[in-house]
């Protein structure tokens, strides 16, 4: 600051420059600013002042003199602590933007320039070419695009920014396939808690997938998993290189900045103890040292006593005002001075601005350290952050990729296994007893290959295993058949044979009621020849169920003809509620006639010589008829319920027990189905179902 009285006389100036020299500077050499009465000067190509002037007066308009203040500002390097105490970075400046450089050009001349990694030219010709009276021009240079700016006739600002490469154009998709795929995910995860909470068995079926989700989820999941191992993992190493090589290179900042400071303390002898505090004498500059080193190494030096005092500093201001202790930290304080360490490295923090501080003693010939030097370096942060953003987003990019190529993949995979998977089963249910079954051909030695294989030998055994079981079914019926048919046969034989035994010997013996004898043995030979004749009627019906021969007629003609039968019993109570319809039906109507006479056949066996109570229900339902048959009599006992349509089973002590099963097979041949419901003691009821036949 230069003071002046009020005739331009200087007051208490460090060196002789005039009032005039600077007001000359201020109204023609300097240009303004966007700050009123602030200017700026060029000294020289690449360096300019702040200057601004200002009149002191007094409450009455006197003027007693003017004073001027030039600043000049000071160019710090990175990891320095002042300008990172209160720098502020904007994203869309481009000093701070880590894609864009820029260099300034005065008269050809690089003034000034932001680049770590664009190699901008000293010199650039002043009559190049310029399109037109454009103050922009656009150019390339290999991969980098230039945006050139013609400030002035002299001046010219060039700014660089690399071209983006294809994996960078397609970030907006990546983004907004992940996103898509976690907004999947998010509902998913909240469908699947709203299933837990409504409905547990919903829940349960979630986790049983099919094959073809396992093995998506298996390859999307795998794909994703590495992605995030390989991410979390690459950016800890990003992190841990770049602390190391922040820590590698102040250690050899600090071994370099020691052994100088050792060599100049040393030649001038600079310390003496008094009182066990360290004082520069006056043939060394101590201060001077640490400026000097600080610049020529660009970073913030800082020298403390043996008890830890701040003695020097190449930033006073962040320590004059209280910024930062004056103390040295008693971490380091205690590997220096407890322990004895060479050289200590440390993590610190000013607020929540983290920077590293190496720390070291400078020694004297005997090797005793005399005094602690320590350089706290910023580290660029922003600089890591962006590293890692950017390799964050090339692997996204990447990763999309890999899913989509994962998931085709896994398309094609699950489809190929489910094609094969569909043949087989298709095969598998094609597979019957009493048909010619396919064997499968397969061209592949695969796993699925090896299953074919095995269902080939599967279909060669069957068809050998139904041979032998239709030979033995065969040979079975038959032998049953036979036992069946001699049981039956056997039973009336016996009582004939019996009467024309007793016939003959009473001829024998001449006993005079032969006549009457031989009239009694008559009836039981016709009573058995027609048991026999019944035996033989049952079989032959039960044999021709599978010959049918269909028509369309009304199931009450059937019905009506059997009522006429029961009713001249007396003592039978015979009951029919019809529907007020025709009921058609399409099927044999010797079967039809032959099912319902064995079905009151056994009502009224049911009912054990008592009085015989018969009701025949109907009813339509859906385009079916259903009738039921209900009889008084003692019901079916439990035991019996299961085998109650099976052949040759029967109730009575006589018969044999092909009724039941034969109307079940009418039943079904005519596609019906029949039933029962019995209780103890109350009666059973039958129940038929027929479909209708459609009108014509």
């Amino acid at each position: 600051m230069y003071a002046f009285d009020s005739v331009g006389q200087p007051l208490w100036n460090n060196d002789p420059t005039t009032y005039d020299a600077l007001n000359t500077i201020v109204t023609q050499q300097s240009h303004r600013t966007d700050v009123e009465g602030l200017y700026f000067h060029e000294t020289s190509f690449d360096k300019f002042i702040y200057i601004t002037r200002r009149k002191a007066v007094t409450s009455d308009g006197k003027v007693l003199g003017h004073f001027f203040i030039l600043s000049n500002p000071r160019r710090f390097s990175t990891g320095e602590i002042f300008p990172e105490l209160f720098r502020q970075y904007k994203q869309n400046s481009p000093e701070n933007s880590p894609i864009y450089f820029y260099a300034v050009y005065n008269k050809g001349q690089l003034t000034d320039n932001f680049s770590h990694r664009y190699p901008f030219p000293t010199k650039i010709e002043d009559n190049r070419r310029w399109v037109g009276n454009n103050e922009f021009e656009r150019r390339t240079n290999g991969t980098y695009d230039e945006l050139w700016f013609r400030a002035t006739n002299q001046k010219v600002v060039v700014i660089a920014r690399k071209r983006d490469t294809i994996i960078e154009t397609i970030t907006l998709f990546s983004y907004i396939f992940c996103s898509f795929i976690f907004l999947v995910f998010v509902v998913q995860m909240i469908s699947l808690m709203l299933k837990a909470a409504i409905d547990r068995d919903e829940f349960k079926r979630f986790f049983h997938f099919n094959i073809r989700n396992q093995v998506h989820s298996t390859i999307i999941f795998v794909s994703i998993f590495s992605f995030i191992i390989i991410g979390v993992a690459t950016i800890n190493f990003f992190k841990a290189r770049y602390h190391r090589n922040n820590s590698d290179r102040l250690s050899r900042t600090m071994s370099v900045m020691v052994n100088e400071m050792e060599k100049r303390i040393g030649v001038h002898d600079s310390f003496e103890e008094v009182g066990g505090i360290y004082d520069s004498v006056s043939t060394f500059n101590l201060g001077a040292l640490v400026e000097e080193v600080s610049e020529i190494h660009g970073v913030d030096v800082n020298v403390y006593d043996l008890h830890g005092n701040l003695r020097e500093t190449s930033e006073r201001d962040v320590y004059s005002k209280g910024m930062i202790s004056n103390k040295m930290h008693p971490v380091a304080y205690y590997h220096l001075a407890r322990l004895n360490q060479i050289e200590h490295v440390q993590q610190e923090s000013f607020a929540d601005l983290p920077y590293l501080s190496v720390y070291a003693p400078v020694r004297d010939r005997n090797g005793n350290a005399y005094a602690y030097l320590s350089i706290p370096y910023f580290t660029a942060q922003f600089e890591l952050n962006q590293e890692i953003s950017n390799f964050i987003v090339t692997v996204i990019n990447l990763n999309a990729f890999i899913l989509l190529i994962a998931g085709l993949i896994a398309l094609m995979i699950t489809n190929r296994i489910t094609r094969s998977f569909s043949v087989i089963s298709n095969k598998m249910k094609d597979v019957n007893i009493g048909s010619q079954n396919e064997a499968i051909d397969w061209n592949r030695d695969d796993e699925i290959g090896d299953l074919v294989k095995e269902y080939n030998k599967m279909v060669d055994k069957l068809e050998a295993s139904a041979e032998a079981l239709a030979k033995n079914e065969r040979e079975g019926a038959w032998r049953e058949m036979a036992r069946q048919v001699a049981h039956e046969i056997k039973n009336p034989l016996t009582p004939m044979k019996l009467s024309i035994q007793y016939l003959q010997k009473a001829v024998d013996s001449n006993q005079p009621n032969v006549k009457e004898l031989s009239g009694n043995v008559a009836r039981t030979l016709v009573e058995q020849i027609d048991h026999l004749s019944k035996i033989a009627a049952d079989f032959s019906q039960f044999a021709n169920i599978g010959y049918t021969n269909a028509e369309n007629f009304d199931l009450h003609s059937v019905l009506r003809s059997l009522q006429e039968l029961y009713r001249a019993d007396p003592n039978i109570d015979f009951t029919w509620r019809a529907v007020s319809r025709e009921i058609r039906i399409y099927a044999d109507i010797t079967q039809m006639n032959r099912l319902f006479t064995n079905l009151f056949a056994n009502a009224v066996e049911a009912c054990a010589g008592q009085y015989c109570k018969i009701e025949v229900d109907e009813r339509v339902i859906d385009n079916k008829v259903q009738i039921r048959v209900r009889d008084n009599g003692e019901g079916i006992p439990a035991e019996m319920q299961s085998r109650i349509f099976i052949p040759n089973f029967t109730t009575k002590s006589s018969g044999t027990g092909l009724g039941l099963a034969m109307c079940k097979g009418i039943v079904e041949q005519a596609k019906g189905r029949i039933w029962f419901e019995t209780e103890q003691g109350v009666g059973t009821s039958f129940y038929v179902e027929l479909p209708l036949a459609e009108e014509a």
